[in-house]
């Protein structure tokens, strides 16, 4: 081959495959004896990791600031980066690699002053550019520097573009200039479709610095009058202005002038035979020969902080991410696929897709991928194309392969063009001790850090199940989110959990930051919450904390997180902040049996904490407006669930738990009967399956007060309340508390001065347990609905009555009820009409449209009786009789027993099998 012109300038695309093997070809052929990459000098001790068997790309090297390592910088690696195919090449060949461009310690730093000064204007002036345009987006320093070639960024328009646009995406402008209204097709092919070695090695990279010298001496706008002004100013040892005066406009120069003082260096060293490999735009500048002093003028005064480095694995989903920590390549799974394919890249990417598509049970043969194969090159033919790129391929899959549909292609961009590859570093890797003590941890308990979203199971009843959980919520504790929780599949109990795990690269930043608090997970996770649960500022903050410490298994920190619940608890005198503390609080009770922890401390709290709401929920019902009702209405669903727990205990797991699968968020979701459908069954006397309580409440308990007007209890129920009491002492007597707190919704059910909606709510869940009979819900709900209660109040009443997706059945199996309603909504002045519509379209508009026809129809036909208050027979549905048919009903005891998997009932199935 001819003379090299050493040094031997590379002028690359970051990320791009064409570029990456012309690079390989271009040191194949000139053998330099050094090379020299663009990338943070910091991390030259590190590239010898790059030759280890564990480091397998994509990868990215990772600064962050020692004082805050929020403030930090990634620099990406793709298997097909030019960058990294050159430091293979060295290290492969020992030859001496070095990065040349700006330490990450100043580029972190002025990347900080620059974000000060940002919030300083944001502070003082809207957030609004005096363009009209935002403000741009904070972006870390180091992914992808301005003026560096860009894909996907061409710029929009005709006519020769400003001096702005040349220096954002240079590649644009050439594509344009070329006849190419996209700068991906052009790069494609350009330079990615053409294959360079021997004698034509160094021809791509040739071509492209002459491209990018003539863009850079005078690029539109530019009058040459500013370069000439600047080159005197460095004659006279002046300089530019400093970075931080225009760190936009002279960041490059700054770069620059850093990258030709470590050539210089590595040429006194190493020889006159040095290759560079760096982004295109910036081969002019390294071919500049300034005087050493006004280099090191550009580099005086910036500013510098103590900075670490490490590699940290990458994902191709992030390489196409162009904001943020991407780098702005759409298609890192094509490159990819364009990179190690030896020949016919087109069939070859056919072949995967085909594959994909079968996975997903998809009809797709032979015949199909050679019908594809040929579209896409007759598509590259017709529009002028060496060879079908991208946009080719993905033309003839969606009309051969996915039969014009837009949903499996979807699903190729996903896998497939982008991909979710995860790279992976050595151990041998510098990290932080949190980071290591993780990574022991994701071993030994088989979780291994994936970049597809993927669902995880966990039965808590086994040991590494059990340490799994803990994890997850050790790290969700530390601001890692690497797992969420999701809803559970099935099951019942406590002891079923389920996440969500996806983990991305950001998180090894969150992990870095962590690190503040211990070397440990688990130590970390307790520091944290000692220090958190001593700042909270609400009491409900202190029991999710208590809740997060139980969950996480935190020993060392459920003590202090105690005192200060306790502490807080006994200050606290708000029944609201009471009861969003209550319900946490109590969930955390569950877990002692399952989890091993002892609750006992937490149990005593809880009791002593429900006992005050208790005592202070009457007085805080009392005149309250719309809002504020409502708001008290979230508080009384939330105390009576959690009170529901507190009774039933964690022997047994709970009310709410024995219902159904526990999230890992300790809530219970129901699965089997409620006390609302038993209400039902007992207003009616028939076999009904509906009118629920809500979603997951659980049998409650709270105070005591005096009994409401209209709803004294009978002898036998007050002989039952205080047998009950004298059993039960006050205190966290589990049986007693539930009947107090009956005996507190009755309070509110009866007075006057509560609000509709709560003296509803409070009487459908004394109906909804048992303790309120149909004859006692419909005395109640007649003189909550009668003519001297304004329309407005009626309206809350029913709302808080049979509100929510449970409320219609219970209309639709108590006629009486649904008689009550209807004839109060016939009665309704016409004046006050307007003003209680929107509340009963909100209560109705909640119920599933099965059960608004079931209602409709029964309205049509007329209630059960001609006086619904009296409760008297009435016409009834043909077919069915106006009572219950015991022995029928019996005849499907020994099928439902089957059904449950209970035993019992086996003797009488030949009842219902006839046999």
């Amino acid at each position: 081959m001819a003379a090299v012109d050493w040094p031997l300038l590379l002028g690359v695309r970051h990320h791009g495959p064409g570029s990456a093997r012309a690079v390989r070809a271009a040191l194949d052929a000139a053998r330099p004896r050094a090379v020299l990459i663009e990338g943070p000098p910091e991390a030259d001790g590190l590239l010898a990791l790059a030759a280890e068997e564990g480091m397998r790309p994509p990868v990215a090297l990772l600064a962050h600031a020692v004082d805050e390592p929020g403030t930090s910088s990634f620099w990406p690696f793709a298997e097909f980066s030019p960058e990294w195919v050159a430091l293979r090449w060295a290290l492969r060949h020992g030859v001496p690699v070095r990065f040349i461009d700006l330490p990450a310690a100043h580029s972190l730093a002025l990347h900080r002053e620059e974000r000060a000064a940002r919030q300083e204007q944001r502070d003082g002036f809207p957030e609004v550019a005096p363009d009209g345009g935002r403000f741009p987006a904070e972006e870390p320093d180091g992914e992808a520097a301005p003026g560096e070639p860009g894909p996907g960024r061409g710029g929009e328009g005709q006519g020769l573009p400003d001096a702005g646009a040349v220096r954002s995406d240079p590649l644009a402008v050439l594509a344009r200039t070329a006849g190419y209204d996209d700068p991906e097709r052009w790069w494609e092919d350009a330079v990615e479709h053409r294959g360079a070695s021997g004698t034509e090695a160094l021809a791509p990279f040739e071509a492209l610095a002459e491209a990018m010298t003539a863009l850079r001496e005078r690029p539109a706008g530019d009058t040459g009058h500013d370069r000439a002004e600047a080159e005197a100013e460095a004659d006279a040892g002046q300089g530019p202005p400093s970075p931080r005066e225009a760190p936009g406009q002279d960041r490059d120069l700054v770069r620059e002038a850093h990258m030709r003082l470590r050539l210089r260096a590595a040429q006194k060293e190493y020889g006159e035979q040095v290759a560079v490999v760096c982004g295109a735009w910036h081969v002019p500048a390294l071919r500049e020969r300034p005087t050493l002093t006004a280099d090191r003028a550009l580099l005086k005064g910036l500013p510098k902080i103590r900075t670490e480095m490490t590699w940290v694995p990458w994902t191709h989903r992030r390489l196409s991410r162009e904001g943020g920590y991407g780098a702005g390549i759409e298609s890192p799974g094509w490159y990819g696929h364009l990179f190690h394919a030896p020949d016919r890249p087109v069939t070859r990417w056919m072949t995967k897709v085909a594959g994909l598509l079968r996975e997903e049970d998809r009809i797709v043969s032979s015949a199909h991928v050679i019908e594809a194969v040929r579209l896409a090159e007759t598509l590259a033919v017709m529009r002028g194309r060496p060879l079908a790129g991208l946009a080719e391929t993905t033309d003839a899959i969606r009309a051969v392969l996915c039969e014009g549909s837009d949903v499996p292609l979807d699903l190729v961009r996903d896998r497939l063009v982008i991909g979710d590859v995860l790279g992976e570093v050595p151990d041998s890797a510098p990290a932080v001790p949190l980071q290591r003590d993780l990574t022991r941890l994701q071993r030994r308990l088989r979780l291994k850090p994936e970049a597809l979203e993927r669902e995880l199971d966990l039965d808590l009843r086994g040991e590494t199940d059990g340490a799994r959980s803990r994890l997850l919520h050790r790290l969700r504790l530390l601001g890692i989110g690497w797992g969420e929780p999701a809803a559970g599949r099935g099951g019942t109990g406590t002891f079923r959990e389920s996440w969500r795990l996806c983990w991305e690269p950001e998180l090894s930043v969150r992990v870095a930051e962590a690190g503040v608090w211990g070397t440990t997970v688990q130590a970390a996770a307790s520091a944290k919450a000692e220090t958190e649960v001593v700042s909270a500022t609400a009491l409900a903050e202190v029991t999710a904390l208590a809740e997060h410490c139980l969950l996480a298994g935190l020993p060392r920190a459920l003590p202090v997180v105690m005192r200060v619940l306790a502490d807080r608890a006994a200050l606290d005198s708000d029944v609201g902040h009471l009861a969003q503390a209550l319900p946490a609080l109590v969930r955390s009770l569950r877990y002692g049996d399952v989890r091993g922890t002892d609750t006992g401390a937490l149990a005593e709290v809880a009791a002593g904490l429900a006992e005050r709401v208790f005592v202070g929920l009457p007085a805080a019902c009392a005149a309250l407006d719309p809002d504020a009702a409502q708001e008290m209405r979230r508080h009384l669903d939330a105390v009576h669930s959690a009170v529901g727990l507190l009774a039933a205990g964690p022997e047994g797991e709970g009310a709410g738990a024995g219902a159904g699968s526990g999230g890992p968020d300790g809530t219970a979701t129901a699965d089997g009967a409620t006390g609302a459908e038993a209400t039902a069954a007992r207003a009616t006397g028939a076999d009904a399956t509906g009118a629920e309580s809500t979603g997951t409440e659980a049998r409650g308990a709270v105070p005591t007060g005096a009994e409401p007007r209209g709803i004294e209890p009978t002898g036998a129920e007050a002989t039952g309340v205080e047998a009950a009491e004298a059993s039960h002492p006050a205190g966290p007597d589990r049986s007693g508390i539930r009947t107090r707190w009956w005996r507190v919704l009755r309070v509110l059910a009866g007075r006057d001065t509560v609000a509709g909606v709560l003296r509803g709510r409070c009487a459908r869940l004394l109906l909804d347990e048992g303790e309120l009979t149909a004859e006692e819900a419909a005395r109640l709900m007649g003189l909550a609905l009668s003519r001297g209660t304004p329309p407005a109040e009626a309206a809350a009443w029913i709302e808080g009555f049979v509100g929510g997706g449970s409320g219609g059945m219970l209309l639709v199996h108590d006629e009486r009820l649904l008689g009550l309603v209807d004839r109060w909504l016939t009665g309704v002045p016409e004046t006050a009409f307007n003003d209680v519509l929107p509340l009963l379209r909100r209560t109705f508009s909640a119920y599933e449209a099965g059960v608004r026809r079931s209602l409709g129809e029964l309205v049509r036909r007329g209630p059960a009786g001609a006086d619904p208050a009296a409760g008297g027979p009435g016409p009834v549905l043909p077919g069915f009789a106006p009572e219950l048919d015991g022995v029928r009903a019996d005849a499907v005891l020994p099928v439902l027993y089957l059904l449950l998997g209970r035993g019992g009932g086996t003797a009488d199935a030949s009842v219902v099998t006839g046999s």
